[in-house]
């Protein structure tokens, strides 16, 4: 069953208060959320792979809780960098929460670690309006998938910190245009910044890790010009699942003009 219904701020307060308590001890613990999204097949596994392999070799503490709908497949890859690892399985939920986080941290999420990367579940509708208390959040593109998603998903790109595109080793064959992708964010995030990966050929490798220990010391991150939909009116869908877990998915804002 699909309705739809107008609903104002109080939609996503539970969630973002439960972040902000999440992000406030986090942080006194010395720990930096790293959260990922992106449509499946982006290739976000492969680079967080050979992301927390290079964290590793360097000394960086780190850890990564990795979320999907079902399979341990990406919790396996993800171990072999060495470093700590979880699963959660969502039992059907598109996107993780902020107390569902909190939850699978409790008791598992190593002393001292300093980063922690959370593969979210790939989407790029129901993640992108959900806090999950992270200090950095990535929006990630692989070259496959076209230069017009950062409009089709607006909210999942302009509320992001920092942009990645991946597979940049195939973009000549697919005909990739990266000058178009680029003028798309602009569009719905002014002034964030794109960086390059491949990790096949291993362009990039360790920008992502760069930036998020930039975070992780203290430099402000990218503010976006969009809002979170929690800030204001939105038009909502309540999808309720046979499980019955109701969950609410703010409709992506209207993309900004060129700037």
């Amino acid at each position: 069953m699909c309705r739809v219904v107008d609903l104002r701020q109080a939609v996503l307060a539970k969630n973002d208060g439960a972040a902000q308590a999440l992000r406030a001890e986090l942080t006194a613990r010395g720990t930096a959320v790293v959260n990922l999204l992106s449509s499946p097949g982006s290739g976000k596994t492969a680079l967080l792979e050979r992301e927390l392999t290079l964290a590793r070799e360097r000394g960086v503490s780190a850890a990564a809780l990795t979320a999907d709908l079902a399979t341990e497949n990406d919790a396996t890859r993800l171990a072999r960098s060495g470093v700590p690892v979880r699963q959660v399985l969502t039992d059907g939920l598109c996107h993780l929460e902020a107390d569902m986080l909190g939850r699978h941290l409790d008791g598992w999420l190593p002393e001292g670690t300093r980063l922690l990367f959370v593969e979210n579940v790939g989407n790029l509708v129901c993640p992108a309006s959900y806090d999950l208390g992270e200090s950095l959040r990535v929006a990630l593109a692989s070259v496959t998938e076209g230069e017009d998603k950062p409009l089709k998903y607006p909210t999942a790109f302009g509320l992001a910190h920092l942009v990645v595109i991946t597979k940049t080793d195939i973009a000549e064959a697919v005909g990739f245009d990266e000058e178009a992708f680029r003028a798309n964010v602009r569009r719905v995030n002014p002034g964030v910044e794109i960086l390059r990966t491949s990790s096949r050929s291993g362009e990039g490798t360790g920008l992502l890790l760069d930036r998020a220990l930039d975070i992780a010391a203290g430099a402000r991150p990218h503010t976006p010009v969009m809002s979170h939909p929690a800030d204001g009116h939105t038009q909502t869908h309540i999808h309720t699942h046979s499980h019955s877990h109701t969950h609410p998915h703010p409709a992506p804002a209207t993309p900004a003009g060129p700037r």
